[in-house]
This record gives structure tokens, sequence and C-alpha cells, in this order.
């Protein structure tokens, strides 16, 4: 049986109500603002989704349904049909503050390439904190 490395969380504390939080980040046309990954192009919704230029190419991201829970699960389909489901979490602190968490899963990446994901959601994250606190 392989050993298989446990996922790593990712968070940031934004002074915001959680709803306010969740309505900006589960705007996929909010994604060029403050996820550099995914590229700062214009998105464009789809039938399954929402599309959009990166640099990883032409991709396609598509949420979980909106919900009361704070979950903001997507998956990211690249040009190529390769899938990655990223799961997502807007935590309510209190009346005025939120926790929002990343969970990055290793899968077949390597220790460095897992530190430069995970660098990457972290700065992608205070761009986020940063514009809702802004």
């Amino acid at each position: 049986m392989t050993e298989t490395a446990p996922s790593l969380h990712i968070a940031t504390i934004i002074e915001k109500p959680e709803r306010e939080v969740y309505a900006f980040v589960s705007d996929a046309r909010n994604l060029p603002r403050w996820a550099q990954g995914l590229g700062g192009g214009e998105v464009t919704q789809q039938l399954d989704g929402w599309s959009m230029d990166s640099p990883m190419g032409r991709l396609l991201v598509t949420f979980v349904p909106e919900n009361l829970f704070g979950v903001l699960d997507h998956t990211v389909t690249l040009e190529t049909g390769e899938a990655t489901v990223n799961p997502m979490r807007v935590l309510s602190l209190d009346a005025g503050r939120s926790e929002v968490v990343f969970t990055l899963r290793r899968g077949a990446m390597s220790e460095a390439e897992l530190e430069a994901d995970a660098a990457a959601v972290a700065e992608d994250l205070a761009t986020l904190k940063s514009l809702l606190e802004g």
C-alpha cells in the first residue's frame, strides 16, 4: 500500500463577515483580481462553469452550488481535460471576521512543487484579504 501524504491547509483571517467574503469569492468574475494562477484575463460564463485564459492555457472553473455552509470547492479543468478539485471554505469566526481555508492536496507533486503551490495559494489569499479589507 502506498502512503499518502496529508493535505496542506492554507488559511487567512479576513476582517469581513462570512457572507460578504463568500459572495465575493464565489463570483468567478472576481477570480482574476485575487487568484493569480488562474490568470488575469476576462472570465466568460459557460454552460458548465467559468472559462478564462491562464498561464496554463484556457481553463474552466466550476464551483459547487451556492450554499449556506461557506463551501467553495471548485474544479479547475485544463484544456487537456486534466481536472483538479480544490476544497475551499469560508468560516465565520464572529459577526465581522471570517477565515478562508484552502486545502492543497499533494497528489503526485514533489516536495518542491507542493511548496511552490502552497506559496502561490498563500499569496492569493493575502491578495484576497487585501482586496476585501482595502
